[in-house]
This record gives C-alpha cells, sequence and structure tokens, in this order.
C-alpha cells in the first residue's frame, strides 16, 4: 500500500512540508509507504481545451503528468496546501483542477484528505475547498480528531504546534487503517460501487 501525499507548497521545506512529513511517517509506522510529491509552484492554471478527455494526461507536460504517472502505483491521495487569502495556494487549486480533469478516474474510490498550514486563520475556508475535490469523484474522505490543519509561520513554529502535530499522526493512522480495511474488504471480495451512467442537468429548463 502508498499513500501519494503533494507538497502544493512553493517552499520546498516549508511549514507544509513539515505537516506532511509528520502525516507520512505516521503512514511508515503503520507499515504504508509514504511518497512526499513536490508540486511547486509553478503550476499552470487549466486551459480548458478538451486534451486530457481523450489523452489522460494534460496537454501542459509538467508536475501533473508526473503525479498523473504516479496515482496508478498509489493507493490514496493527499493533497497539502498553505493558507494564501483563506484559500489554497494558486499552485494547489491548478494542480487539483489539472489532476482530476485528466486523470479522475484513476483516483475513483481512492482515499484522500486535505492538509493546509496557516501561521493564523483561514484555513477552513481552504480544506473545505480542498475536500471538494474528493467528493465530486466518488472518494472517501480521511478525517483526524479536528480539522487538518496546522499553525505556524516556520517548520519549528508547526513543529511547537502540539495538537497540530497530534493531528496529522492522527490522519497518518487513519489513513493507514482505511487503507487496510480496503484492502481486507477487497481480499473477501467485496468490489467497489459500480458507477451509474453520469446524469447531466442545469438550472435552466
Amino acid at each position: 500500500m502508498k499513500v501519494l501525499l503533494v507538497n502544493a507548497s512553493p517552499h520546498k521545506n516549508g511549514c507544509t512540508y513539515t505537516a506532511l512529513s509528520l502525516v507520512a511517517d505516521a503512514l511508515a509506522e503503520s507499515g504504508v509507504e509514504a511518497e512526499i510529491f513536490q508540486a511547486g509552484s509553478t503550476t499552470k492554471g487549466c486551459l480548458g481545451c478538451g486534451f486530457c478527455a481523450k489523452a489522460g494526461r494534460c496537454v501542459t507536460d509538467d508536475c501533473v503528468n508526473e503525479a498523473i504517472a504516479k496515482l496508478d502505483g498509489a493507493d490514496a491521495l493527499i493533497i497539502g496546501s498553505p493558507v494564501h487569502y483563506a484559500a489554497a495556494s494558486g499552485a494547489a487549486t491548478s494542480f487539483m483542477d489539472r489532476l482530476f480533469y485528466a486523470a479522475g478516474a484513476k483516483l475513483r474510490y481512492k482515499p484522500g484528505a486535505a492538509v493546509v498550514s496557516a501561521r493564523r486563520a483561514g484555513t477552513t475556508a481552504a480544506l473545505d475547498q480542498l475536500n471538494k475535490y474528493f467528493t465530486i469523484n466518488n472518494m472517501p474522505v480521511v478525517s483526524s480528531g479536528y480539522w487538518n490543519m496546522v499553525h505556524g509561520n516556520t517548520p519549528d513554529e508547526v513543529m511547537r504546534d502540539e495538537e497540530g502535530v497530534q493531528i496529522m499522526r492522527t490522519l497518518g493512522r487513519n489513513m493507514a487503517w482505511l487503507l487496510k480495511c480496503v484492502e481486507a474488504g477487497r481480499a473477501a471480495g467485496i468490489e467497489a460501487p459500480a458507477p451509474e451512467a453520469k446524469v447531466r442537468t442545469n438550472f435552466i429548463r
């Protein structure tokens, strides 16, 4: 079992990375492999060109396509983002838009979780934004003992957020537990639900 953790912060070893590292350590202690993938700060936004619908990858060949290539070997996804103006970072939003457009089918029914990092506030709004990617794609959302957030302006300050550190540890353990439950169910012959044909309506009649 393996979890892909995406760091959508421009700081490779900053506060968001610190939070994800705590989750990764808890996963490893629970016997689940974890890889932290650096999405960086240069992720371009979706062009709405439709290329991915046919190709299964994005027309812009950057870190998003690198992540798509890793999804076949991943059983779950965790996205980590700093909070910018009470929302996920622009890089996180662009990354998730393009990842889910191009490779949503690879993520369907795989557990997902979001982690956010802030100096002070805006965390719950950013979490709500990121969790919507999972809940539109039939993905079980993994929680912790509190909302998945840490507080601090430096990695050292994050590590001194004792509650936040505990939340990250619990998230890692909960993710590992759910993955093991899924594996046990699959071994017992329990398959994922068969999807219905998609119905699309709008509000104009």
